[in-house]
């Protein structure tokens, strides 16, 4: 074979080489989803977490469980799924979405909850959850996550039960609270994490808040739980309490969602301090009143010198 016929043979397969080595890394790059930068293939597949849903164009109705709220799921997979939240209030907020996971007949078996701290008024923010495979396991099956519920809070007035002491010196959170035959118990929280001693002195001061942060009216907030049940905690009397610092002490809410003749009433948000010149935190322990009008609030009561075994934070 001629010189010329050999060099003219080599080019041709390390052309076709190369080509090949390209249609391999474009199916990879396909299986993967769209990098940094790059539009989604032609596939359809959206990214990491799965093809896009209709909710990813904001089309979704809220009752499709796929959007709530300036939240809504726009890609799910087999193993996450993601979601942007948007925050349509006037002053940055910490916005918590609860997801349910689904069973592959729509049950609900548990839920995981996410926070975008900080949000700025109408700035939307893009993240991942991890759904331990409990994704779609089959092509073209629907997808097993919806959103439970969306929940934001003035940043400047949320809690911080971690993280860097607040600046007033206090932490104060809600936990989760009990629920049974109708009765529910909420615990708020306070510690102090300053360098003072801080005084405390009688009950917590409350503003009952809508799901649009309005105040909620006609609710009496009586002194201890005695007028709603017996046997919660609420009915320590009150005193004057003085936590010095890692020193605190707890507060007890206490309802029943009983609905008979009326309009129920929910309250979602609790605006609460410590003492009559506090800084305000808004806690969400979700307070389903029905037609009661009636919340008790326990006195503040003293905890050990050490961090309080509590239930995980609600709000």
């Amino acid at each position: 074979m001629h010189r010329f016929e050999k060099s003219t043979l080599l080019t041709r397969r390390r052309s076709a080489a190369a080509v090949a080595v390209a249609v391999v890394g474009a199916a990879l790059l396909a299986g993967c989803g769209p990098q940094h930068g790059e539009a989604p293939a032609a596939s359809g597949v959206g990214g990491p977490c799965g093809s896009p849903l209709a909710s990813a164009s904001g089309s979704a109705p809220e009752t499709s469980g796929l959007a709530q709220g300036g939240a809504r799921i726009t890609a799910v997979g087999s193993t996450c799924a993601e979601y942007e939240v948007t925050n349509p209030g006037g002053e940055p907020s910490d916005v918590t979405v609860e997801f349910s996971r689904l069973s592959a007949t729509g049950a609900a078996l548990d839920s995981v909850t996410d926070t975008v701290a900080g949000l700025a008024p109408g700035a939307t923010a893009k993240k991942r959850i991890d759904l331990q495979g409990r994704g779609p396991e089959r092509p073209g099956a629907g997808p097993q996550v919806k959103i439970a519920k969306v929940r934001s809070v003035p940043s400047a007035e949320a809690p911080q039960p971690g993280g860097p002491c607040p600046a007033s010196g206090l932490r104060l959170y809600a936990d989760q609270g009990d629920a049974a035959m109708g009765l529910r118990v909420v615990g708020l929280l306070l510690r102090n994490c300053g360098t003072s001693t801080v005084t405390v002195n009688g009950y917590p001061q409350l503003q009952l808040l809508d799901l649009a942060h309005r105040p909620v009216d006609g609710v009496r907030i009586l002194p201890g739980g005695a007028g709603i049940a017996t046997g919660t905690g609420a009915d320590t009397p009150p005193r004057e309490i003085a936590l010095r610092p890692g020193e605190g002490a707890h507060a007890t809410l206490v309802w029943r969602n009983t609905t008979e003749a009326g309009e129920p009433v929910n309250a979602p948000y609790v605006r609460v301090r410590a003492t009559p010149d506090g800084a305000p935190v808004m806690v969400a322990p979700e307070l389903d009143l029905g037609t009661t009008g009636r919340l008790g609030v326990g006195a503040w009561s003293r905890d050990d010198g050490t961090e309080p075994a509590t239930r995980p934070p609600a709000g």
